[in-house]
């Protein structure tokens, strides 16, 4: 079979996959055992002194791991074309997140609209970090727009990217960096050393994912405000990388996003992005949701043309 087509297959037949069921619960996901690896890691290693060079060494030899052994299988595959082709679109499946992304904003302004305030909050807490018991109906449908806009960048751009460059072992080298940094990635007291590395790494990885997620958000939606949103303020947001995409929906939208908010009992002060402070409604979040889709459907066909 041309090589082109082992990658484009798989990429097409997971991306259709990840449309039809999204994430189940009931499937088994490698993400689980990511994250499982992790938490035995971390309880072993993050104690006593050399906190940093311990989290740097656990991060290394599991994404280096889980690069290595996908690498190995699927090579031991490739003399199987019709195998080889069906496991690799599972684990592109299992790489992508958008249909579970798209989900979850639209449970939570369902739940906000159709059983109110509590309910919205209650949504919320699933998918973000920010404590939501005190947020109001705007808070909160911002809170889901700049979460379409961030993990649009580094649950579905990123791994598509890191695809394109490294096949199927290096986007799940990526998730498996991108799960160590969503797990061990924070500034409290247990982590701000351990996981260190982890979080400087994700932030080297998703540089070139975040701008060019930021700049198809413009593209796709013919936005030239979104340009100048994110020249403005894609550099304003506390991570290097998560203010390019919500800059460019702040100016698809018109709207604002950033602001003080409450993590883990503290009040974080946050840069604002964009210049509008206009209420925001579901209609945003409905054409968020189709902006992140029609994106991943732009780069996707990036993809397919470089390899045709």
């Amino acid at each position: 079979m041309n090589e082109h087509l082992t990658i484009i297959i798989p990429l097409l037949a997971g991306f259709a996959l990840d449309c039809l069921i999204g994430d189940p619960h009931f499937l088994p996901h490698p993400i689980r055992l990511f994250g499982n690896a992790i938490s035995v890691g971390e309880a072993k290693l993050n104690r006593g002194k050399n906190k940093k060079l311990k989290g740097a060494f656990l991060a290394s030899c599991l994404i280096l791991a889980t690069y290595f052994v996908f690498k190995l299988g699927l090579m031991v595959l490739a003399a199987y074309q019709n195998l080889y082709l069906v496991v690799s679109s599972i684990l592109v499946f299992y790489g992508l997140a958008n249909r579970s992304l798209i989900q979850e904003a639209l449970r939570v302004v369902i739940k906000l609209d159709k059983e109110g305030l509590e309910a919205g909050r209650q949504q919320l807490s699933m998918i973000v970090g920010r404590e939501t018991a005190t947020l109001n109906e705007n808070q909160i449908r911002t809170a889901v727009l700049e979460t379409l806009a961030e993990n649009l960048s580094d649950g579905v751009i990123a791994p598509l990217f890191f695809y394109f460059i490294g096949g199927v072992p290096a986007m799940l080298a990526y998730k498996m960096a991108n799960t160590l940094d969503s797990m061990i990635g924070y500034k409290s007291e247990r982590y701000k050393d351990f996981g260190f590395f982890a979080a400087k790494l994700d932030d080297v990885l998703n540089f070139i994912p975040a701008r060019l997620t930021a700049i198809l958000m413009a593209t796709v939606s013919f936005n030239f405000r979104a340009i100048k949103f994110i020249v403005k303020y894609g550099r304003k947001h506390s991570s290097p990388n998560a203010g390019y995409p919500e800059a460019a929906l702040a100016g698809i939208l018109n709207c604002r996003f950033g602001g003080p908010n409450r993590y883990h009992g503290k009040l974080v002060e946050k840069p604002f992005i964009g210049e509008n402070p206009r209420p925001v409604s579901s209609k945003d979040v409905y054409k968020a949701c189709l902006i992140n889709f029609a994106v991943t459907m732009a780069f996707i066909g990036i993809i397919v043309l470089w390899w045709v």
